[in-house]
């Protein structure tokens, strides 16, 4: 089995990870994954307990995000304001798909109807 079988499997049906968890997935230490939160990129869930506990959603971004810090050698800055923007865009992907779910189709009118544009004539 693969490794990304096997983590597809640890995180199915799971809400949340812990930071060791989650720096684990990612590739980035504990200590940047605290870095992130002070950035407001990431944020925990609240836990009963002392283990601060984060949203399995925030995982694509993040790896992501970490995956471009190591190809762009990003600071751990730009990669809060990746992430941030990557979970933007995810969820208004999500609102585009949403719509286009709801809305109706509508096929292009063969012919136009009214005044046609005015076109050069050629001689």
């Amino acid at each position: 089995m693969s490794a990304q079988a096997v983590e597809a499997a640890w995180l199915e049906g799971r809400e949340t990870v812990t930071r060791a968890e989650l720096a684990r997935s990612c590739d980035l230490s504990e200590d940047e994954l605290r870095e992130l939160e002070d950035y407001g990129a990431l944020s925990c869930v609240p836990a009963i307990g002392g283990e601060p506990l984060f949203a399995i959603e925030c995982l694509p971004a993040l790896r992501h995000a970490a995956r471009l810090r190591r190809d762009f050698d990003l600071d751990l800055f730009a990669v809060a304001m990746l992430v941030q923007y990557l979970e933007r865009i995810g969820t208004l992907e999500r609102q585009v798909r949403t719509l286009q779910a709801h809305a109706p189709f509508h096929k292009p009118p063969l012919h136009r109807e009214g005044p046609q544009p005015w076109r050069e004539p050629h001689g």
